[in-house]
């Protein structure tokens, strides 16, 4: 199947529910003197190209846990173009409502080529599914004076541009376009809501596991650009750092992020969480996204977020942390995200009496990382939002990972049967739960209903596990314990 664009003739291949077209340029090369620019138009071409194979994946530093690359890889595919994305359509002469994805990774690395991300069966529901790749680390988001600063924004930005002009020949409908992102990519979501140029490019959106909470200021982000100057030896300038070989610079990168989340370094103590991330620059992004969605930023786009039971569960069972976490090691960890750290583990013991402090680390650190931010910008913005907790726990680890980051992608897309993430779910995952919430997700993204009343003042919910139900505020703890408190 050929599909004429702009840019050229592109060739298909089908599935078992229409067609995908994979590696798509939705942006010209990021090299030379593009490598630290924001995006250009993909370069026309003639003839007619190959679009059956994934496209190259974007320069990324290598996941720092082990343990985690091994659970969750990440596919590393050569080529110079990297900003690229995929599409699988039910039919290329209809006018189907559209799903793009935007993958995670802390922004550090990641691909929207990952395999469990096949979109063939959002295809088979009716659904454009398009997965995307963006600058990450310090080419994406590190703050230069020499450079346009949020790059990976503005990459994904262009996506969606591209996506507006070239969907219909693909059999989607641009003015029903939903934005959907899990982990970074849902922090990504939350943040173009914020985003004057993404405005008009999605009607609506769904945020897996992230909110509008991961944003340096300027300052923040200039120290990160000077840790990683030092670290290499040079200036704190694109130019610098664009002479450094790649693997130098992906070294230093990841240096720089293991000292910064240590905790040992005092001048770091202000960050407790990711090294790399979108920065308030006052243009591209004019004010932090939390209180601009408050004030109404995007308020005419329909949102469908949530959260998974036991966010930190998937960083302490497989990683062997959960038997070496002390009583101790409990309050330190506290002490780094609030001020009272007594106080707070006492709170969280007296609704689990009896829980070892590897326990209470997850229900900490997992309500402070997203459920609690979750809970809070759903409060501001309670009209036209649905919201959702995923509660499926595995029986892997003993059953300690609980319903953990990341755990919920293959229901959403139905992929269960994929490798990825396999040994996380384990082999006797529930079909009739990624039944359930791949439907949901179909619904939302064709008329924004999942199926579920709105959140509400009644705070409705709806939790999926075996069995799913609807509930009311699950969120209260989370709420109550973290009122007042900053993240």
């Amino acid at each position: 199947m050929d599909v004429i664009t702009q840019q050229g003739i592109f060739r298909g291949a089908p599935t078992s529910s229409g067609w995908s077209f994979k590696g798509i340029p939705y942006a010209a090369a990021p090299i030379g003197e593009a490598r630290f620019a924001a995006p250009h138009p993909p370069e026309p071409h003639e003839g007619v190209a190959d679009a059956t194979e994934y496209g190259a994946t974007v320069s990324t530093p290598p996941q720092r846990s082990a343990v985690m690359d091994a659970l969750l890889p990440d596919p590393r595919r050569p080529g110079l173009n990297g900003l690229n994305l995929n599409v699988w359509t039910p039919d290329v002469m209809g006018q189907a409502p559209v799903l793009v994805f935007v993958h995670g990774g802390g922004f550090a690395t990641g691909a929207g080529s990952t395999t469990a991300f096949d979109g063939t069966a959002f295809a088979r529901d009716g659904v454009v599914a398009v997965t995307i790749n963006y600058r990450l680390a310090a080419e994406g988001f590190g703050f230069f004076p020499d450079a346009v600063p949020n790059r990976g924004l503005l990459d994904i930005v262009a996506a969606l541009e591209w996506v507006q002009a070239e969907i219909a020949a693909f059999g989607g409908d641009p003015a029903r376009v939903t934005i959907c992102g899990e982990s970074a990519g849902a922090m990504a979501v939350c943040t173009l809501l914020a985003v004057p140029r993404a405005q008009g490019l999605f009607r609506r959106a769904i945020s897996q596991s992230g909110t509008a909470h991961h944003v340096h200021t300027v300052e923040r982000a200039q120290l990160v650009a000077a840790e990683l100057a030092g670290e290499l030896g040079t200036k704190p300038t694109a130019e610098a750092i664009a002479a450094v070989p790649e693997d130098r610079l992906h070294a230093a990168s990841n240096v720089v992020m293991n000292r910064l989340a240590s905790g040992q370094d005092p001048r770091f103590a202000g960050f407790t969480r990711l090294t790399f991330q979108p920065v308030v620059d006052g243009d591209i992004l004019p004010e932090h996204p939390f209180p601009a969605v408050a004030a109404g930023a995007s308020s005419d786009v329909d949102l469908l977020i949530g959260a998974n039971a036991e966010e930190y569960g998937l960083f302490v069972a497989p990683t062997g942390m959960w038997d070496k976490l002390t009583e101790d090691a409990l309050r330190a960890t506290t002490s780094r995200i609030c001020p009272d750290p007594d106080a707070m583990i006492a709170t969280y013991r007296s609704r689990r009496p009896g829980a070892s402090p590897a326990e209470l680390f997850v229900a900490i650190q997992s309500d402070w990382f997203c459920v609690a931010p979750t809970e809070r910008l759903v409060a501001v913005r309670r009209e036209g939002t649905h919201t959702y907790q995923f509660a499926w726990r595995p029986s892997t680890y003993d059953g300690r990972v609980g319903a953990c980051h990341t755990l919920e992608i293959p229901f959403v897309f139905d992929t269960l049967n994929d490798p990825w993430g396999i040994e996380l779910r384990g082999t006797d995952a529930l079909q009739a739960v990624a039944d359930e919430m791949h439907a949901a997700w179909v619904a939302f993204v064709r008329d924004g209903d999942p199926g579920w009343p709105v959140h509400g003042v009644a705070g409705t919910v709806r939790r999926f596990g075996a069995p799913s139900e609807t509930v009311t505020d699950p969120w209260a703890e989370a709420r109550e314990a973290w009122a007042g408190r900053d993240f």
